[in-house]
Formats: C-alpha cells, structure tokens, sequence
C-alpha cells in the first residue's frame, strides 16, 4: 500500500505540533504497534528530546502571546520536521521516493502550521481567559486522535487530516480581521517598548 496516506497526515499532524508527532509514532514503533515506523524515529535519545520538546510546547502553547511567539519560532522547524518524517515513512516503506514524500510532508506542515498560528492570534484578541488552553488542549488530543487511527487506517486518517485543514483554512479566512488586529496591537507593543527603552522620547525628526 501507498505511503501517501500516512506521509500527508503525519504532514498535517506536525504543522500543529511536530513533537507530539515524532513521539507518537517513535512509541508506536518501540512498541510493536506499526512495523511501519523508521528505526530512526524509535530511538531513545529522539524518544526523550520529543518527550522533552513537547512538555515544553504543551506549556508555551496555553499561554497567550507567548503561543503566536512560539509559532513564530516554529515557522521552520514545523515543516521542516513534517518533511523529514516523511521521507524517513517513505524510506520504511519504499513506495514512494523520499524526495517527493519530503515535498508532500513539508508543504502539508506548512499550510497547517500557517492555519494554526493564524487561529491562535485570532484566539489572542478574545477577552476569554482560557480560550488558549481550550485551543491548546484540542490540537493536542486531534492530533494524537488523527495520528493513532492513522496508524490503523491511514486512508480514512488522511481524509479527516485533509477536511480539518480546509476547514481551518476557511476559519482563518473567516477571522482575518481578528489576525490582523493581534499584529496591530503586537506592534503597539513593540513600539512601547522601543519608547520605554529610549526613555519615551522620539528622536527629532
């Protein structure tokens, strides 16, 4: 059977926390649940620095504003983990080239990624106190919910993963306004800043 299924999902799952994807699967394989999972992936020391990273994301994430920073951060290292996962389950598998199974993962991670940190701005405009935790709680629990059954049924995985990234591409769409509000206020407070640190004064002009 194809690899596709499995790389696109793994893609989607990683653009919203990469860590919990790389930990998953790795204890997945270490287990014997999947023979499908590179031996990369099932090592101890990958095991501990996922288990590790993603303690610290799962703490970063529930915190407003300092989630959109860490999304910041992760612009890169989220598709780029989506990629190398990939190809490393193309590799496994051998009916995909990992080449194209890095294009698939990485650009997959990408847009999801993209639809995740522009939801979690939208979230940071709202006065709810525990909208982000809410938020952060779902992600973690669809995406350890997509990539379980993704181990047992891939197909079926991947058109869950595929429906949820249209939808949150049409929610971003939709709370646009919301996003662009949370930049706006972000560069009032960068220019606070900027004053407070000059000592409030701006430079003639």
């Amino acid at each position: 059977m194809s690899v596709i299924p499995l790389v696109f999902t793994s893609g989607w799952a990683s653009g919203i926390n990469a860590y919990a994807v790389v930990l998953l699967l790795g204890l997945f394989g270490a287990t014997g649940v999947s023979d499908e999972v590179p031996a990369a992936l099932q090592r101890t020391d990958v095991l501990i620095a996922a288990g590790v990273l993603f303690l610290c994301e799962a703490i970063a994430d529930k915190i407003p504003y300092v989630d959109s920073v860490w999304d910041t951060a992760h612009t890169v290292i989220r598709p780029v983990a989506g990629a190398v996962v990939a190809a490393l389950l193309a590799g496994e598998s051998g009916s995909l080239p990992e080449l194209a199974a890095g294009a698939i993962g990485g650009s997959t991670a990408l847009m999801s990624h993209l639809v995740k940190a522009g939801t979690r701005m939208a979230v940071n405009t709202s006065p709810e106190p525990f909208s982000n935790v809410g938020m952060s709680i779902a992600e973690d629990l669809g995406v350890a919910g997509v990539i379980t059954f993704a181990i047992f049924n891939p197909i079926a995985a991947a058109v869950i993963a595929a429906v949820l990234l249209v939808l949150g591409i049409v929610t971003v769409f939709f709370l646009a306004s919301r996003i662009r509000r949370f930049l706006r206020r972000r560069a009032q407070r960068r220019e606070e800043k900027r004053l407070a640190g000059t000592g409030g004064h701006r430079p003639p002009g």
